[in-house]
Protein backbone atom coordinates (compact mmCIF):
# COMPACT_ATOMS: atom_id res chain seq x y z
CA UNK A 1 0.00 0.00 0.00
CA UNK A 2 0.84 3.09 -0.89
CA UNK A 3 0.60 6.57 1.17
CA UNK A 4 -1.10 9.12 -1.17
CA UNK A 5 -2.39 12.04 0.60
CA UNK A 6 -3.71 13.08 4.28
CA UNK A 7 -6.69 14.95 3.63
CA UNK A 8 -7.97 17.11 6.20
CA UNK A 9 -11.68 17.70 6.96
CA UNK A 10 -13.43 19.80 9.72
CA UNK A 11 -10.58 19.43 11.41
CA UNK A 12 -10.39 15.50 11.60
CA UNK A 13 -7.00 14.06 9.35
CA UNK A 14 -8.54 11.23 7.32
CA UNK A 15 -6.09 9.39 5.24
CA UNK A 16 -6.33 8.23 1.47
CA UNK A 17 -4.46 4.68 1.42
CA UNK A 18 -3.99 3.96 -2.80
CA UNK A 19 -2.28 0.48 -3.92
CA UNK A 20 0.95 1.91 -5.73
CA UNK A 21 -0.09 0.32 -9.14
CA UNK A 22 -3.95 2.32 -9.17
CA UNK A 23 -1.83 5.10 -8.13
CA UNK A 24 0.03 5.06 -11.02
CA UNK A 25 -2.65 5.02 -13.47
CA UNK A 26 -4.64 8.37 -11.58
CA UNK A 27 -4.50 11.59 -13.86
CA UNK A 28 -3.33 14.31 -12.08
CA UNK A 29 -3.00 17.25 -14.21
CA UNK A 30 -5.08 19.90 -14.48
CA UNK A 31 -8.57 19.74 -15.91
CA UNK A 32 -10.35 22.77 -16.91
CA UNK A 33 -14.41 23.11 -18.35
CA UNK A 34 -16.31 25.22 -20.56
CA UNK A 35 -19.79 26.81 -19.75
CA UNK A 36 -21.44 27.19 -22.90
CA UNK A 37 -25.02 28.09 -21.50
CA UNK A 38 -25.45 31.29 -23.92
CA UNK A 39 -26.52 30.02 -26.94
CA UNK A 40 -23.65 31.16 -28.71
CA UNK A 41 -22.36 30.05 -32.50
CA UNK A 42 -19.70 26.93 -32.43
CA UNK A 43 -18.13 26.25 -35.00
CA UNK A 44 -16.93 22.05 -35.98
CA UNK A 45 -12.96 23.76 -35.23
CA UNK A 46 -13.60 25.10 -31.70
CA UNK A 47 -15.58 22.19 -30.56
CA UNK A 48 -13.04 19.61 -31.50
CA UNK A 49 -10.71 21.83 -30.05
CA UNK A 50 -11.98 22.15 -26.93
CA UNK A 51 -13.26 18.51 -27.04
CA UNK A 52 -9.82 17.70 -27.11
CA UNK A 53 -8.50 19.38 -23.44
CA UNK A 54 -11.80 19.97 -21.85
CA UNK A 55 -12.84 17.87 -19.36
CA UNK A 56 -16.77 18.58 -18.97
CA UNK A 57 -18.85 21.11 -20.81
CA UNK A 58 -22.42 22.39 -20.24
CA UNK A 59 -24.78 23.15 -22.54
CA UNK A 60 -28.60 23.95 -23.14
CA UNK A 61 -30.96 21.58 -23.03
CA UNK A 62 -31.50 22.28 -27.09
CA UNK A 63 -28.29 22.25 -28.01
CA UNK A 64 -28.20 17.83 -28.35
CA UNK A 65 -26.62 18.37 -31.37
CA UNK A 66 -23.37 19.76 -30.01
CA UNK A 67 -23.49 17.10 -27.05
CA UNK A 68 -23.47 14.50 -29.64
CA UNK A 69 -20.18 16.14 -31.86
CA UNK A 70 -18.37 17.27 -28.36
CA UNK A 71 -18.91 12.74 -27.73
CA UNK A 72 -17.82 12.76 -31.43
CA UNK A 73 -14.81 14.45 -30.78
CA UNK A 74 -14.10 13.32 -27.70
CA UNK A 75 -16.29 10.22 -25.94
CA UNK A 76 -13.90 10.57 -22.76
CA UNK A 77 -15.92 14.16 -22.31
CA UNK A 78 -18.51 14.57 -19.92
CA UNK A 79 -21.37 16.79 -21.50
CA UNK A 80 -24.09 18.55 -19.01
CA UNK A 81 -27.52 20.17 -19.53
CA UNK A 82 -28.19 22.93 -17.76
CA UNK A 83 -31.69 22.82 -15.49
CA UNK A 84 -32.32 25.67 -13.01
CA UNK A 85 -33.52 23.85 -9.65
CA UNK A 86 -35.30 27.29 -8.31
CA UNK A 87 -37.20 28.45 -11.07
CA UNK A 88 -39.17 28.33 -14.22
CA UNK A 89 -39.63 30.72 -16.94
CA UNK A 90 -42.51 32.28 -18.22
CA UNK A 91 -40.57 33.52 -21.38
CA UNK A 92 -40.65 30.02 -22.44
CA UNK A 93 -44.00 29.58 -22.47
CA UNK A 94 -46.35 31.14 -25.48
CA UNK A 95 -49.91 30.97 -25.78
CA UNK A 96 -49.80 28.46 -23.14
CA UNK A 97 -47.70 26.23 -24.21
CA UNK A 98 -44.50 25.57 -22.81
CA UNK A 99 -41.37 25.57 -25.11
CA UNK A 100 -40.49 21.40 -25.82
CA UNK A 101 -36.62 22.20 -24.63
CA UNK A 102 -36.32 24.01 -21.63
CA UNK A 103 -33.86 25.48 -19.36
CA UNK A 104 -35.64 24.64 -16.38
CA UNK A 105 -37.66 21.00 -14.84
CA UNK A 106 -40.88 22.26 -15.35
CA UNK A 107 -42.47 24.93 -17.60
CA UNK A 108 -44.39 28.22 -17.03
CA UNK A 109 -47.84 26.76 -17.86
CA UNK A 110 -47.61 23.23 -16.80
CA UNK A 111 -46.63 24.26 -13.23
CA UNK A 112 -49.23 23.96 -11.13
CA UNK A 113 -50.23 27.13 -8.84
CA UNK A 114 -49.06 25.52 -5.66
CA UNK A 115 -45.86 24.59 -6.99
CA UNK A 116 -44.80 28.77 -7.12
CA UNK A 117 -43.17 30.56 -3.96
CA UNK A 118 -44.87 32.93 -2.13
CA UNK A 119 -43.82 36.27 -0.41
CA UNK A 120 -45.75 37.63 2.96
CA UNK A 121 -48.36 39.12 0.94
CA UNK A 122 -48.99 35.84 -1.11
CA UNK A 123 -47.11 37.09 -4.18
CA UNK A 124 -45.23 35.27 -6.46
CA UNK A 125 -41.24 35.96 -6.46
CA UNK A 126 -39.66 37.19 -9.70
CA UNK A 127 -35.54 37.02 -9.64
CA UNK A 128 -34.33 40.48 -9.26
CA UNK A 129 -32.35 41.27 -12.31
CA UNK A 130 -34.11 38.12 -14.61
CA UNK A 131 -37.21 38.87 -16.24
CA UNK A 132 -39.25 36.20 -16.52
CA UNK A 133 -37.32 33.49 -13.79
CA UNK A 134 -40.30 33.08 -11.44
CA UNK A 135 -38.97 30.79 -8.28
CA UNK A 136 -40.32 27.76 -7.10
CA UNK A 137 -41.14 26.05 -4.13
CA UNK A 138 -38.24 23.31 -4.13
CA UNK A 139 -39.48 21.54 -0.62
CA UNK A 140 -43.04 20.81 -2.58
CA UNK A 141 -42.49 17.36 -3.02
CA UNK A 142 -44.89 16.97 -6.12
CA UNK A 143 -42.55 19.99 -7.76
CA UNK A 144 -39.69 17.55 -7.02
CA UNK A 145 -40.57 14.93 -8.81
CA UNK A 146 -41.91 16.78 -11.50
CA UNK A 147 -38.75 18.67 -11.84
CA UNK A 148 -36.78 15.30 -11.76
CA UNK A 149 -38.68 13.41 -14.19
CA UNK A 150 -38.93 16.18 -16.66
CA UNK A 151 -35.23 16.35 -17.00
CA UNK A 152 -34.18 12.90 -16.99
CA UNK A 153 -37.03 12.19 -19.56
CA UNK A 154 -35.62 15.01 -21.64
CA UNK A 155 -31.97 14.30 -21.08
CA UNK A 156 -31.50 10.79 -20.58
CA UNK A 157 -29.20 8.87 -23.34
CA UNK A 158 -28.54 12.65 -24.60
CA UNK A 159 -26.11 13.98 -22.00
CA UNK A 160 -23.71 12.44 -19.26
CA UNK A 161 -25.42 14.42 -16.17
CA UNK A 162 -27.40 17.68 -15.13
CA UNK A 163 -26.06 20.90 -13.83
CA UNK A 164 -28.32 22.34 -11.30
CA UNK A 165 -28.42 25.50 -11.13
CA UNK A 166 -28.88 27.69 -8.08
CA UNK A 167 -28.90 25.60 -4.92
CA UNK A 168 -29.14 28.47 -3.09
CA UNK A 169 -28.86 28.62 1.23
CA UNK A 170 -30.70 31.95 2.13
CA UNK A 171 -34.11 33.11 2.18
CA UNK A 172 -33.93 36.17 0.18
CA UNK A 173 -31.83 35.19 -2.81
CA UNK A 174 -32.96 37.31 -5.80
CA UNK A 175 -35.05 39.37 -3.47
CA UNK A 176 -33.23 41.09 -1.52
CA UNK A 177 -34.32 41.50 2.44
CA UNK A 178 -37.98 39.44 2.03
CA UNK A 179 -37.94 36.01 2.85
CA UNK A 180 -41.22 33.30 1.52
CA UNK A 181 -43.92 32.33 3.98
CA UNK A 182 -42.53 29.07 3.87
CA UNK A 183 -39.61 29.35 4.53
CA UNK A 184 -38.44 32.24 6.74
CA UNK A 185 -35.21 31.66 7.89
CA UNK A 186 -32.05 30.49 6.01
CA UNK A 187 -32.26 27.13 7.26
CA UNK A 188 -35.32 26.42 6.84
CA UNK A 189 -34.55 27.38 3.20
CA UNK A 190 -31.55 25.54 3.33
CA UNK A 191 -33.49 22.26 4.59
CA UNK A 192 -35.88 22.81 1.63
CA UNK A 193 -32.95 22.39 -0.84
CA UNK A 194 -31.55 19.44 0.89
CA UNK A 195 -35.00 17.98 0.59
CA UNK A 196 -34.86 17.89 -3.18
CA UNK A 197 -31.61 16.59 -3.45
CA UNK A 198 -32.36 14.23 -1.44
CA UNK A 199 -35.70 13.18 -2.39
CA UNK A 200 -34.41 13.10 -6.36
CA UNK A 201 -31.27 11.42 -5.51
CA UNK A 202 -31.88 7.92 -6.82
CA UNK A 203 -34.01 8.94 -9.63
CA UNK A 204 -30.76 10.56 -11.40
CA UNK A 205 -28.55 7.51 -10.26
CA UNK A 206 -31.37 5.01 -12.03
CA UNK A 207 -31.21 7.31 -15.36
CA UNK A 208 -27.37 6.70 -15.36
CA UNK A 209 -27.04 10.86 -15.06
CA UNK A 210 -24.52 12.60 -12.78
CA UNK A 211 -25.32 15.81 -10.92
CA UNK A 212 -23.65 18.49 -10.66
CA UNK A 213 -25.16 21.57 -8.43
CA UNK A 214 -24.29 25.48 -8.79
CA UNK A 215 -23.74 26.24 -4.94
CA UNK A 216 -22.17 29.96 -4.43
CA UNK A 217 -21.29 31.27 -1.14
CA UNK A 218 -21.49 28.22 0.59
CA UNK A 219 -18.64 29.26 2.06
CA UNK A 220 -20.32 31.70 3.91
CA UNK A 221 -22.66 28.48 5.92
CA UNK A 222 -21.35 26.26 8.03
CA UNK A 223 -21.35 22.86 6.93
CA UNK A 224 -23.59 23.56 3.51
CA UNK A 225 -21.09 22.81 0.95
CA UNK A 226 -21.28 19.06 2.53
CA UNK A 227 -24.92 19.07 3.18
CA UNK A 228 -25.84 19.31 -0.71
CA UNK A 229 -22.69 17.59 -2.28
CA UNK A 230 -24.34 14.86 -0.03
CA UNK A 231 -26.72 14.07 -2.30
CA UNK A 232 -25.11 15.19 -5.58
CA UNK A 233 -21.91 13.63 -8.01
CA UNK A 234 -20.14 17.51 -7.51
CA UNK A 235 -20.52 20.45 -6.72
CA UNK A 236 -19.39 24.03 -8.95
CA UNK A 237 -18.32 27.15 -7.07
CA UNK A 238 -19.02 30.36 -9.12
CA UNK A 239 -17.19 32.89 -7.30
CA UNK A 240 -14.03 30.86 -6.11
CA UNK A 241 -10.91 32.84 -4.37
CA UNK A 242 -10.79 35.97 -6.60
CA UNK A 243 -13.64 37.83 -7.68
CA UNK A 244 -11.79 40.42 -9.78
CA UNK A 245 -8.69 41.59 -10.32
CA UNK A 246 -7.87 43.70 -7.51
CA UNK A 247 -10.40 41.52 -5.14
CA UNK A 248 -8.73 38.28 -3.72
CA UNK A 249 -10.38 36.00 -0.74
CA UNK A 250 -6.93 35.74 1.87
CA UNK A 251 -7.69 33.36 4.59
CA UNK A 252 -10.60 33.76 7.45
CA UNK A 253 -12.75 31.38 8.99
CA UNK A 254 -15.12 31.92 5.68
CA UNK A 255 -12.28 32.71 3.60
CA UNK A 256 -9.95 30.73 1.59
CA UNK A 257 -9.45 27.69 3.26
CA UNK A 258 -13.02 27.17 3.13
CA UNK A 259 -12.92 27.12 -0.45
CA UNK A 260 -9.86 25.33 -0.86
CA UNK A 261 -11.89 22.31 1.59
CA UNK A 262 -14.09 22.28 -1.16
CA UNK A 263 -12.11 20.35 -3.65
CA UNK A 264 -10.49 18.23 -0.63
CA UNK A 265 -14.02 17.23 0.75
CA UNK A 266 -14.78 16.01 -2.70
CA UNK A 267 -11.62 14.31 -3.83
CA UNK A 268 -12.01 12.47 -0.66
CA UNK A 269 -15.29 11.15 -2.04
CA UNK A 270 -14.53 10.38 -5.53
CA UNK A 271 -16.84 13.56 -6.63
CA UNK A 272 -16.54 16.56 -8.85
CA UNK A 273 -15.47 20.04 -8.66
CA UNK A 274 -15.80 22.74 -10.83
CA UNK A 275 -14.22 26.00 -9.87
CA UNK A 276 -14.53 29.55 -11.29
CA UNK A 277 -12.22 32.52 -10.23
CA UNK A 278 -13.23 35.69 -12.06
CA UNK A 279 -10.54 38.02 -13.11
CA UNK A 280 -9.15 39.48 -16.46
CA UNK A 281 -6.40 37.44 -16.98
CA UNK A 282 -4.04 39.40 -14.69
CA UNK A 283 -0.69 37.69 -13.24
CA UNK A 284 -1.69 37.76 -9.77
CA UNK A 285 -5.53 36.47 -9.14
CA UNK A 286 -4.30 33.72 -11.93
CA UNK A 287 -1.83 32.63 -10.23
CA UNK A 288 -3.23 32.83 -6.96
CA UNK A 289 -6.25 30.78 -7.77
CA UNK A 290 -4.46 27.99 -10.15
CA UNK A 291 -2.10 27.48 -7.71
CA UNK A 292 -4.30 26.99 -4.63
CA UNK A 293 -6.61 24.80 -7.65
CA UNK A 294 -3.66 22.26 -7.81
CA UNK A 295 -2.87 22.70 -3.61
CA UNK A 296 -5.77 20.03 -3.35
CA UNK A 297 -7.14 18.95 -6.40
CA UNK A 298 -6.80 15.07 -7.15
CA UNK A 299 -8.53 13.45 -10.53
CA UNK A 300 -11.81 15.10 -10.63
CA UNK A 301 -11.36 18.82 -9.66
CA UNK A 302 -11.51 21.26 -12.98
CA UNK A 303 -10.64 24.95 -12.98
CA UNK A 304 -12.08 27.49 -15.50
CA UNK A 305 -12.18 31.13 -15.69
CA UNK A 306 -14.35 34.30 -16.07
CA UNK A 307 -14.00 37.78 -16.57
CA UNK A 308 -17.39 39.26 -16.86
CA UNK A 309 -20.41 37.51 -14.40
CA UNK A 310 -22.53 34.98 -16.28
CA UNK A 311 -20.95 35.47 -20.02
CA UNK A 312 -21.11 32.33 -20.79
CA UNK A 313 -20.28 32.35 -24.54
CA UNK A 314 -16.55 31.15 -26.23
CA UNK A 315 -14.25 28.78 -23.92
CA UNK A 316 -12.14 30.17 -21.46
CA UNK A 317 -8.34 31.09 -21.76
CA UNK A 318 -6.39 27.69 -21.96
CA UNK A 319 -3.41 28.21 -20.40
CA UNK A 320 0.19 27.03 -21.23
CA UNK A 321 0.37 25.57 -17.50
CA UNK A 322 -3.01 23.34 -17.66
CA UNK A 323 -0.19 21.64 -19.58
CA UNK A 324 2.33 21.13 -17.03
CA UNK A 325 2.57 17.86 -15.40
CA UNK A 326 3.85 17.88 -11.86
CA UNK A 327 3.22 14.12 -11.22
CA UNK A 328 1.52 12.91 -8.56
CA UNK A 329 1.18 14.48 -5.25
CA UNK A 330 3.56 13.33 -2.77
CA UNK A 331 1.13 14.71 -0.06
CA UNK A 332 -1.56 16.51 0.74
CA UNK A 333 -0.79 20.29 1.36
CA UNK A 334 0.98 21.49 4.60
CA UNK A 335 2.15 25.03 5.96
CA UNK A 336 5.14 26.32 5.71
CA UNK A 337 4.22 29.74 7.95
CA UNK A 338 1.12 31.27 8.72
CA UNK A 339 -0.96 31.20 6.09
CA UNK A 340 1.23 30.02 3.46
CA UNK A 341 0.80 26.66 2.14
CA UNK A 342 3.06 24.36 0.14
CA UNK A 343 2.61 20.72 -1.70
CA UNK A 344 5.13 18.69 -3.22
CA UNK A 345 4.88 16.62 -6.53
CA UNK A 346 6.97 14.37 -8.44
CA UNK A 347 8.22 17.01 -10.91
CA UNK A 348 7.10 20.13 -9.18
CA UNK A 349 6.10 22.71 -6.23
CA UNK A 350 3.22 24.46 -5.42
CA UNK A 351 2.88 27.34 -2.85
CA UNK A 352 0.42 29.59 -1.35
CA UNK A 353 0.50 32.83 0.32
CA UNK A 354 -3.10 32.80 1.88
CA UNK A 355 -2.36 36.22 3.99
CA UNK A 356 -4.18 39.48 2.78
CA UNK A 357 -3.08 41.18 -0.20
CA UNK A 358 -0.43 43.70 0.69
CA UNK A 359 1.04 41.75 3.23
CA UNK A 360 4.57 41.73 3.37
CA UNK A 361 6.20 38.52 1.20
CA UNK A 362 7.40 35.46 3.15
CA UNK A 363 10.50 33.86 1.34
CA UNK A 364 10.42 30.01 1.26
CA UNK A 365 13.59 28.08 0.50
CA UNK A 366 13.33 24.84 -1.86
CA UNK A 367 15.50 21.80 -1.30
CA UNK A 368 16.80 21.75 -5.05
CA UNK A 369 16.44 23.56 -7.82
CA UNK A 370 12.98 24.26 -9.80
CA UNK A 371 12.23 26.72 -12.67
CA UNK A 372 9.47 29.17 -12.05
CA UNK A 373 6.43 30.53 -14.21
CA UNK A 374 9.36 33.06 -15.93
CA UNK A 375 11.56 30.26 -16.77
CA UNK A 376 14.61 31.43 -14.38
CA UNK A 377 16.09 28.58 -12.20
CA UNK A 378 15.13 29.56 -8.26
CA UNK A 379 16.21 28.01 -5.29
CA UNK A 380 13.75 30.20 -3.44
CA UNK A 381 10.53 31.83 -3.57
CA UNK A 382 9.36 35.30 -2.09
CA UNK A 383 5.49 35.73 -2.21
CA UNK A 384 3.42 38.56 -1.07
CA UNK A 385 -0.33 38.08 0.51
CA UNK A 386 -2.82 36.24 -2.08
CA UNK A 387 -0.54 35.33 -4.27
CA UNK A 388 0.80 31.57 -5.53
CA UNK A 389 3.63 30.11 -7.51
CA UNK A 390 3.76 26.88 -9.68
CA UNK A 391 7.43 25.63 -10.05
CA UNK A 392 8.75 22.78 -11.95
CA UNK A 393 11.71 20.73 -11.52
CA UNK A 394 13.47 17.56 -13.09
CA UNK A 395 11.76 14.36 -12.52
Amino acid sequence: MRLIGKLILAGVLAVTLVPAAQAEELDFTAKSYWLHMNSTPTSDEMINTEASRRSYVVLNAWESDLAAKFKAANPKIQTFVYKDLSSTRSYACSNGVDDSDLPTGVGYCAADPSWFLLDPNGRRFEYDGYDGHWQMDVGNTAYQNAWADNVIASSQKVFDGVFMDNALFTCDTYHDGVCPAAYRTDEAMRDAYRSMLANTRQKFVDAGLKTVANMSNARLHDGAWDSYVEHLDGGFDEWWLTFNDNDLLSEYPQGWSRQVAQITANEAKGKITWVQPHHSGAEQPFRYAYASYLLAKGEHAAISEIEETDRYDNPSQWRAEYDWDLGAPADAHYAVASNVYQRDFACGTVIVNANKTGSAAVTVRLPEAHTNEKGASVRTVSLPGTTGTVLRKAC
